[in-house]
């Protein structure tokens, strides 16, 4: 254990550019001492959960920057000083804690999961580590634009090089190229070959909006490289769209659902990552479980829903037999599971309403803002909930296709693909498809899932107003990058606007 404390005592700081605590640490490692690399890949699977699962880390920086989540100051709840409002106004700074947070945890799996490689692992898990290194690159590519890398983890003294946009799409996809055929066809939470292929397929999607957000382009060779890739998975026969759509996010979703390709592995009852977050953050204190009471969807997102669309909410066996409460949107009167309406507090009718502000205060504070299950509530497990965090899933393949044939001039082909995905879910069919009903319909499917804000930079939309929202400047296409990285990483430079 010593040993492995100190390796992981090394990533950190080697993240950060302490240099001269990284030399006594390493004087400090017994000679010859030589990490397990099963461990080693063990505990990279495991700091993900931290940076992805948690609500505030790169969930928030997807969620609450976009028009599909805001969580609202309630009084003296969820003040924190302004730090979820910063993110739904985008007046964040480089200070903001979560955003700086989330870089150097997601730089710390890139640099373990380098240093893995140095110890002879077998094949496959070498190539799961390369898997889980370049999908978390794409994240901070995503977020920041640049990426710091060691191509030699062992030299831990010299300022880490710092990846441009091209040079990490250009790692991403020789990556998965390279790696391919030495991933397990499984199970879903492990890096496996079809998350490979979505993770190409994503990076091939965004790839004009990573090196031109201000105007994203697309190239038809990526976007035909997208469709192939699809239909790769498309006619696996491995994947089909949820007869239960919640299936795919609720306790024991690794045997439930039929869309899921890549997830994070979350035990129940013993060993998960912060997933109960996603009930936990919404439900009101007198509510089963008692919630945070704090974050909603806007009232413009909910209505781009049709009532007989199943994603909107239904019944959930398990949970609203259990609570009342019901997967998807909450609006309205809310009961227990014997029918009998709630209370807010101060006795008032807990009944959530559609209207809802950045700043709440008075009686409705606590009603404020329709809130949102997408993932069905795990009453046996406690804590540690069952449900896989869901990264990649088949709807969200099969939607990029249709993003992509659309961009290739397709547009009868895509809109064929979106009404059979919508007629699946019980939403009516669309007449037409262009960008801004592409985009809603991603919306509409993948709510909640940490896809709004890249979704809304590919479509040109994220620096518009939307509800509780002013419009924001380009410098918010990109997020800053820390003062404290910058510090110790004179090969970083910080974002334009910061």
């Amino acid at each position: 254990m010593k040993k492995l404390l100190l390796l992981s005592l090394i990533s950190v700081f080697a993240v950060m550019g302490c240099t001269d605590l990284e030399e006594e640490l390493r004087e400090d490692l017994p000679q010859g001492a030589t990490p397990d690399p099963a461990a080693l890949l063990a505990g990279a699977y495991d700091a993900m959960r931290l940076p992805y699962m948690d609500q505030s880390r790169f969930w928030a920086a997807q969620q609450h920057t976009s028009d599909e989540t805001m969580g609202p100051t309630r009084g003296p709840d969820w003040d924190d000083n302004g730090i979820w409002r910063s993110l739904h106004n985008h007046t964040w700074d480089a200070d903001h804690a979560f955003l700086s947070s989330t870089f150097s945890e997601l730089l710390q799996i890139v640099f373990s999961t380098s240093n893995l490689l140095q110890f002879n692992p077998s094949t496959q898990d070498a190539a799961e580590a390369r898997f889980i290194r370049a999908f978390v690159m794409n994240s901070v590519l995503d977020g920041w634009g640049q990426v710091p890398f060691r191509s030699d983890p062992s030299d831990i003294l010299s300022d880490a090089e710092v990846l441009q946009p091209q040079q990490t799409i250009d790692f991403i996809l020789s990556e998965v190229d390279a790696i391919l055929g030495d991933l397990p066809d499984g199970p879903t939470n492990r890096a496996n070959k079809d998350a490979a292929k979505v993770l190409k397929m994503k990076t091939l999607l965004n790839k004009g909006m990573y090196l031109n957000r201000a105007a994203p382009t697309f190239e038809n060779g990526d976007m035909e490289s997208v469709i192939s890739l699809a239909d790769e998975l498309i006619n696996s026969g491995s994947y089909s769209v949820a007869t239960n759509y919640f299936d795919n996010f609720a306790p024991s979703n690794d045997q439930l659902s039929t869309e899921n390709i890549y997830t994070g592995e979350n035990i129940g009852g013993s060993s998960s990552g912060n997933v109960r977050s996603r009930w936990f953050c919404t439900l009101h204190y007198n509510q089963n479980p008692s919630g945070w009471n704090g974050f909603c969807t806007l009232g413009d997102f909910y209505m781009s829903f049709e009532d007989d669309d199943v994603r909107q909410g239904a019944d959930y066996a398990g949970m609203t037999d259990v609570s009342g409460i019901n997967a998807g949107f909450l609006i309205g009167q809310q009961v227990d599971q014997d029918g009998n309406e709630l209370q807010d507090r101060k006795g008032n009718p807990l009944a959530f309403t559609k209207e809802v502000a950045i700043q709440e205060s008075g009686d409705n504070l606590e009603v404020t803002g329709i809130r949102v299950i997408k993932y069905p509530i795990d009453y046996v497990s406690g804590d540690n909930a069952d449900n896989d965090y869901v990264y990649y899933r088949f709807a969200d393949v099969w939607l990029m296709k249709a993003e992509a044939l659309m961009r290739t001039g397709s547009s009868a082909e895509a809109l064929d693909m979106v009404n059979t995905l919508r007629e699946a879910r019980g939403a009516s069919t669309l007449s037409s498809i262009d960008e801004a009903g592409m985009l809603a319909e991603r919306g509409r499917e993948l709510y909640w899932e940490g896809h709004r804000r890249t979704d809304l930079l590919r479509f040109g939309k994220f620096t518009d107003a939307w509800q509780e929202k002013p419009a924001s400047s380009d410098a918010q296409l990109l997020f800053p990058i820390p003062a404290a990285s910058l510090a110790g990483n004179p090969n970083l430079v910080q974002n334009p606007g910061y």
